[in-house]
């Protein structure tokens, strides 16, 4: 039998060719949030068909670890390309981007402790989506990455079989849930939107994220350091809400409004 993570590769690099859109990933995903997953299933391909049997088969903690470091990898390098090529200083998109690096960083070693074999980070179509070509539209991909990750974790935790890890899970999938509330509340949406997270399952969450994948496999980063490309200012006073060229205030419970404006030229701050 082939290795999961194989498999995996397999089911999101197929759904890459069919939703090659950014389009495509945001159309998805909300499906997903609106309990589309049967529209989503009807859709599915071989791969993603054959990922879905082979985990009514196997469902090992292994492979739910290296589900999970899928999304993962997609998140931070979705945050660390992003915030470098956009020039967006924030210190909570800061810590969002370092807590995917660590949540990473972790499920490598747990996996690797386990005798499985990491699933590598990939290549991604963030750029050529246009995913970076402005401000606005890599905070409102934060946001459904962000939603839809808390769906996964809501979704995966319970196939967990070992008691210690299904409760490292819940640690991650909480602060994946305070990430969907901020990137909810800085665009615009409820923070807080149910009284219930709904869960998804793995095939759904895939289908779902399938157009950032290439489907060629990236060069190993360097994880010995957390560089990000950009050199950040020495007065990191102005870094505290800057989102969208501007400096924000959160009223308690309202929307963000700006109130300094703040020149952005080339993608790069002045």
């Amino acid at each position: 039998m082939r290795p999961f993570h194989e498999i995996i590769l397999d089911a999101v690099v197929e759904e890459r060719t069919r939703q090659s859109s950014r389009r495509g990933f945001l159309s998805g995903a909300s499906k997903l949030a609106g309990g589309g997953a049967l529209a989503l299933a009807a859709t599915a391909g071989p791969a993603m068909l054959g990922l879905k049997k082979t985990m009514a088969q196997a469902g090992g903690d292994i492979d739910i670890l290296n589900f999970a470091l899928t999304l993962e990898h997609l998140e931070y390098a979705f945050y660390r390309d992003g915030l470098a090529r956009l020039g967006i200083f924030n210190d909570f998109l800061d810590d969002v981007r370092d807590h995917e690096d660590i949540h990473v960083d972790t499920l490598v070693s747990v996996i690797s402790s386990l005798g499985g074999t990491p699933v590598t980070e990939q290549c991604y179509t963030f750029a050529e989506m246009g995913i970076f070509d402005s401000q606005a539209a890599f905070l409102d991909t934060a946001r459904v990455l962000e939603n839809t990750g808390v769906m996964a974790y809501t979704g995966a935790l319970a196939m967990i079989q070992s008691p210690d890890l299904q409760t490292a899970g819940a640690t991650i999938a909480t602060v994946e849930a305070r990430h969907a509330s901020y990137l909810n509340l800085i665009t615009g949406f409820n923070p807080f939107p149910a009284a219930f997270d709904t869960p998804a399952t793995m095939a759904e969450i895939l289908a779902a994220a399938g157009p950032f994948f290439c489907g060629a496999p990236a060069p190993a980063p360097d994880r010995s350091i957390r560089d990000d490309g950009v050199e950040e200012p020495d007065d990191r006073s102005i870094r505290g809400d800057s989102v969208d060229g501007q400096t924000e205030s959160v009223d308690q419970g309202g929307a963000v409004e700006p109130t300094e404006e703040v020149e952005v030229e080339d993608g790069v701050r002045t």
